[in-house]
């Protein structure tokens, strides 16, 4: 029987594994490569590494990095993080990435998305749409790690993404995100009716019953996390972890 991809998120800072709330307060978690070697134990369908201060460093995630968890990881990974040309796609694909994940440039650098996918194929493109309201309006993308809104609609720019070429949406809710009461599932239902590529649904899961609603109602391809899979406990004490083969049976019963 088909599975959906469960995937954790991980976020970079300085190359530590920190974790966020609504985008803001970084928290130290530990190493990163520590962290692979934990999820390769467990058996992880993929992972996702995203360097949160790359864009407004002037630089994109480093490549050596990426090699470093190519070397460790015993599963297919995604990088993002500042990722703004051809060179640093190759480069990073070349450093073990199985695909490359694209927000601020998507916007502002009209046909990038083409070109990359055209270049390296739609398989390795992935765009990451992160969406909040701006004030009492209607829900926006917003880029540079949240922090600037660009006008446009969620669902006609998941769209376009798909017209360009992209070959997978990695759909975020900043107002969801790290506060672990379910993802903003009216969000993943409406691009994921509007488009035919794969989805990722992400920000606010708490419990595995958040991942059965991402897939059985709201549409979404595969599931993604960040605080489920590193904290543990009411207090978020730090534990990685990851469903069980028994638990994994449990999540997506028809």
């Amino acid at each position: 029987m088909f599975r959906p991809r469960i995937i954790p998120v991980l976020l970079l800072k300085n190359l530590g594994l920190v974790k966020t709330v609504q985008f803001k307060n970084p928290r130290y978690i530990g190493d990163p490569i520590n962290a692979v070697r934990l999820f390769n134990d467990m058996k992880v369908d993929e992972l996702m590494f995203l360097d949160i201060t790359a864009h407004a460093e002037g630089r994109c995630i480093l490549p050596q990095f990426v090699s470093d968890v190519g070397d460790e990881a015993k599963m297919p990974f995604a990088v993002g993080g500042g990722i703004s040309n051809l060179n640093q796609i190759e480069q990073i694909l070349k450093a073990g990435a199985e695909r490359v994940i694209i927000n601020s440039a998507a916007v502002e650098k009209k046909g990038f998305i083409k070109s990359a996918s055209d270049a390296f194929g739609s398989s390795t493109v992935a765009i990451s749409i992160d969406v909040k309201k701006k004030f009492l309006g209607k829900q926006q993308v917003y880029i540079h790690g949240g922090k600037e809104a660009t006008g446009l609609n969620p669902v006609a720019f998941a769209k376009q993404m798909q017209d360009e070429g992209a070959g997978e949406l990695f759909i975020t809710s900043i107002e969801k995100e790290g506060m672990m009461q379910g993802y903003d599932f009216e969000l993943i239902k409406s691009i994921s009716e509007a488009v035919t590529i794969p989805v990722v649904a992400h920000g606010g899961a708490g419990n595995y019953s958040h991942f059965a609603t991402a897939i059985q109602e709201s549409y979404a391809s595969a599931v993604a996390a960040g605080s489920r899979f590193v904290y543990h406990g009411p207090r978020n004490a730090v534990l990685v972890n990851y469903p069980n083969s028994a638990e994994l049976g449990g999540i997506f019963k028809p």
